[in-house]
């Protein structure tokens, strides 16, 4: 992996603090309010949409470009079970963080954990390398600087 890759390579980590459904109100602010924009994942479904899976698709040719479409689309239709999945937590996540009592579903929650982890190993261990093989290091220095500006860090 090159150096631009590294540099805007996820990194998620899902944790579950809590043993019963109940969150404390600080904690629920930070999770329902983390600037992700509304979806989970903080906007990297986006970067990769707009940026990098147009890349990769475009440095591919033949057979190859079959197996990643497959890969690409399935990554795409992840991020819409995702936002769906997270949808409801984030409401409940909200309400919480505004001072009332909420319930979070263990079982929204495991099934939101089980999928967003499932979607960063694909990404981990299928994509990245992938976009680290075939995609050029200054396309994908515009890539992290089109990605940077997404989030208010810079110029694109």
């Amino acid at each position: 992996m090159n150096a631009s890759t590294a540099s805007h390579k996820p990194r998620y980590r899902i944790q579950v603090q809590a043993r019963s459904a109940r969150l404390g109100r600080g904690r629920a602010g930070a999770v329902a309010g983390g600037g992700d924009g509304g979806a989970a994942g903080g906007g990297e479904q986006e970067d990769e949409e707009e940026d990098l899976f147009p890349a990769l698709i475009e440095s591919m040719a033949g057979s190859d470009a079959v197996c990643l479409h497959a890969l690409v689309d399935g990554l795409v239709a992840d991020h819409a079970r995702l936002a769906a999945l997270w949808t409801p937590l984030r409401q409940i996540l909200g309400a919480v963080a505004a001072g009332r009592p909420a319930e979070l579903p263990a079982a929204q929650v495991e099934a939101f954990a089980t999928a967003y982890a499932e979607h960063i190993r694909r990404e981990e261990d299928e994509l990245l390398p992938l976009a680290a093989r075939l995609v050029a290091d200054d396309a994908l220095a515009a890539i992290s600087r089109a990605m940077k500006a997404r989030r208010g860090g810079g110029t694109a």
